[in-house]
């Protein structure tokens, strides 16, 4: 785990470390070449360092551990970073579709071969990073990371468009298509859409981990599976997991006989969280609720047969 924290902050570290040569790059090309599109593409960037390091900062903060102020531990700090990211990432498809709209509108300006070169490399640069730090972001189940590749892949959009609408404005250039010119802004409209549905898309997984939704159905019904192996658990009344950005705390509620000693009910309780912790690595507390059971009485209503888990349900 921790080395795998370690290779999630060094592709933090070089995606910001791009972001600065790749936005210093960019404006200076865009001035000396007289490029609209490249000069807007490296203020975009100069975003882009920015949720760099909300995505760095939150990702060492989540690896702190548990305190007295935070007993669930930090790991919501990379949900929040998250969060930060998909509002700066909305900001800027904003600001591109404005900018794009004015184009459309505005002289066109001719574009040099550097131009394309500049936005080529971007290109290719980007993608190369999105790749690595998507593979990264993914292995560690670090939302902070994985915000860091999607900022990436934003900008593998825009200097795509960058690059389309460079060669149309020196083709439309060279053979006479006025047309042509317009091709950079029509591009950036339709960027910035795919970047605001990307926002919208790391926005509402957030705001799931930071409202607390629960664990996916399959991940809770396998829980209860396991549960069940247990002997003498008479029934599961609820079977409850949440996100904390690269780990999951789960609450079980479960039913034994109410003649057990409080030394068998520990043991039940250390199984349950022994088999839900081994099968998935993820789990870094189990907490386990027991209520006792009686033959003689009946079933309260609230109660759910072992095979009939209110799974998720509050209490």
């Amino acid at each position: 785990m921790a080395a795998m924290h370690k290779r999630g902050v060094t592709a933090i570290w070089i995606g910001l470390i791009s972001n600065i040569l790749l936005c210093l790059m960019k404006i200076t090309a865009g001035l000396l070449l007289a490029s609209p599109v490249l000069l807007a593409d490296g203020i975009n960037n100069g975003g882009d360092i920015l949720a760099t390091l909300v995505a760095l900062s939150s990702s060492i903060i989540s690896r702190k551990p548990a305190d007295d102020d935070h007993p669930y531990g930090h790991g919501k700090a990379e949900v929040i970073a998250s969060a930060l990211v998909a509002i700066i990432l909305a900001l800027a498809a904003l600001w591109i579709c404005a900018e794009a709209v004015r184009a459309l509108f505005g002289e066109p300006k001719p574009e040099s071969s550097l131009a394309l070169l500049a936005a080529s490399v971007s290109l290719v640069w980007k993608l190369a990073l999105y790749v690595y730090t998507v593979r990264i972001g993914r292995a560690a189940k670090s939302k902070s990371v994985l915000a860091t590749a999607y900022d990436h892949l934003a900008d593998v959009y825009t200097s795509l468009a960058a690059v389309a609408g460079i060669t149309l404005a020196i083709l439309g250039g060279q053979y006479g298509w006025t047309w042509a010119a317009y091709g950079d802004p029509a591009a950036s409209i339709i960027v910035s859409l795919l970047i605001l549905r990307l926002a919208y898309k790391m926005a509402r997984e957030a705001a799931d981990i930071l409202m607390e939704k629960n664990a996916p159905r399959e991940k809770l019904d396998r829980y209860c599976k396991l549960i069940g192996k247990i002997s003498h658990i008479k029934q599961i009344e609820r079977v409850r997991a949440r996100e904390h950005g690269h780990y999951i705390t789960v609450d079980v509620h479960i039913v034994i006989p109410g003649g057990f000693t409080v030394q068998q009910g520990h043991d039940i309780c250390c199984q349950v969280r022994e088999l839900i912790m081994e099968d998935d690595p993820d789990v870094v507390e189990v907490l386990v609720h027991l209520s006792p059971w009686h033959p003689e009485s009946a079933v309260p209503e609230s109660h759910a047969p072992i095979n009939q888990t209110k799974v998720g349900a509050g209490g």
